[in-house]
C-alpha cells in the first residue's frame, strides 16, 4: 500500500495558517506528500521548504484570481496537488492548511485504509469533524459546522475537487465511501482577530466582487468572535504538533456555553442529532456504503 498525501497553500504567514502543522500531522502515515505552493506575497515557499523530509514534494503554482465563482480556485488548486501524486498512490490523503490530524487516530485510519485498500468498490474514506472557534477551548455544536468530510481518495483519471475544494466527486457524482473512526482538527477559526479579519476580507474576493467585499468589510480592523450562536467547551487534548502554536495564543476569547442564540429550526435540528445522530436536510457530497 502506497499513501500519497497533496495539499496547497498561499500567503501562509499572511493569514497565519497553521500549514507546517497541518502537513506534519498526517505526514507519518504517508510516503510522499504533494503541496502545491501558490505565488505569495510572504515567505510561504520558504516557510514550506523548511520541513526537513524527504516525502516532501513541492510543486509551485499560479492562482487564477479571476476565478470568483463559489471560491472555484481552492478546487483548482487542489486539482494540481492531486494531480502531482505518485502513479502507483493507492491512497490519497487530502489535508487542508487549517486542519490537523491528532496523532491518536493515526493507527485507526492506517487500518482502515489496508482494510479497503483492495475493495475497488470503496472510493474514499469519510472523517468525522471538530471545528474550533475563538481560541483553542471552544468548539462549534450547531447546525453551521459541518460533521463529516471525505479527506482520503483512492486516486482515478476521473477524480477531481469539487466546488470549494471542501469536497470530491467523480465525473460529477459523490463518492463511495467508508466511515473512519477518525476526527479532524479544523482551526479555520482560530487565529489573532486581526488576522482573522484579513482573511475574511481577502477570502471573500474568492466569491464576491470588490464592491461587496469593501461593503461588507470597510473599516473593521477585528475580526468579531463573538458573534457565534452556539459553542461547546472543548475538554480533550489537541495534536501535539499545534501544541506550541497553542502556547503562543496572544488574545483573549470567552464564552458561556450555556448562552445559545439559535433558531427555532436549529433547535429541532439540533434535538434530533442529540437523540437520534440525524440532521434534516443535511448536505451529503457522498454516498455511505453498508
Amino acid at each position: 500500500m502506497f499513501v500519497s498525501g497533496f495539499t496547497f497553500i498561499r500567503n501562509a504567514i499572511t493569514y497565519d495558517y497553521p500549514i507546517i502543522e497541518a502537513i506534519t500531522s498526517i505526514l507519518p502515515i504517508c510516503d510522499e506528500l504533494i503541496i502545491a505552493v501558490g505565488n505569495s506575497d510572504d515567505n510561504t515557499l520558504a516557510l514550506i521548504e523548511s520541513i526537513n523530509s524527504p516525502k516532501i514534494k513541492i510543486i509551485e503554482t499560479v492562482w487564477d484570481d479571476n476565478l470568483r465563482q463559489g471560491g472555484h480556485v481552492l478546487a483548482v488548486e487542489t486539482n494540481k496537488a492531486l494531480a502531482a501524486i505518485n502513479k502507483k498512490a493507492t491512497w490519497a490523503f487530502y489535508i487542508q492548511g487549517d486542519e490537523a490530524v491528532h496523532e491518536k487516530y493515526l493507527d485507526n485510519i492506517k487500518a482502515a485504509m489496508q482494510q479497503h485498500a483492495h475493495n475497488q468498490k470503496v472510493e474514499g474514506l469519510l472523517f468525522k469533524y471538530m471545528h474550533f472557534y475563538g481560541s483553542y477551548d471552544y468548539v462549534g455544536d450547531s447546525r453551521r459546522w459541518y460533521r463529516n468530510e471525505v479527506r482520503i481518495v483512492r486516486p482515478n483519471e476521473a477524480l477531481t475537487s469539487y466546488k470549494d475544494a471542501q469536497g470530491f466527486q467523480i465525473k460529477n457524482r459523490p463518492l463511495n465511501v467508508k466511515p473512519v473512526e477518525a476526527y479532524i482538527y479544523h482551526y479555520g477559526w482560530v487565529r489573532p482577530p486581526d488576522y482573522q479579519q484579513k482573511k475574511q476580507r481577502d477570502f471573500n474576493k474568492l466569491w464576491h466582487d470588490d464592491a461587496h467585499v469593501e461593503k461588507k468589510f470597510a473599516d473593521i480592523a477585528q475580526f468579531d468572535y463573538t458573534q457565534i450562536d452556539s459553542l461547546a467547551k472543548f475538554t480533550g487534548t489537541h495534536p501535539k504538533v499545534m501544541q506550541q502554536r497553542i502556547e503562543r495564543i496572544n488574545w483573549e476569547f470567552d464564552f458561556d456555553p450555556t448562552q445559545k442564540k439559535q433558531t427555532l429550526k436549529n433547535k429541532v435540528s439540533g434535538f434530533f442529532e442529540k437523540h437520534f445522530n440525524w440532521r434534516p436536510g443535511e448536505y451529503k457530497n457522498y454516498k455511505l456504503l453498508k
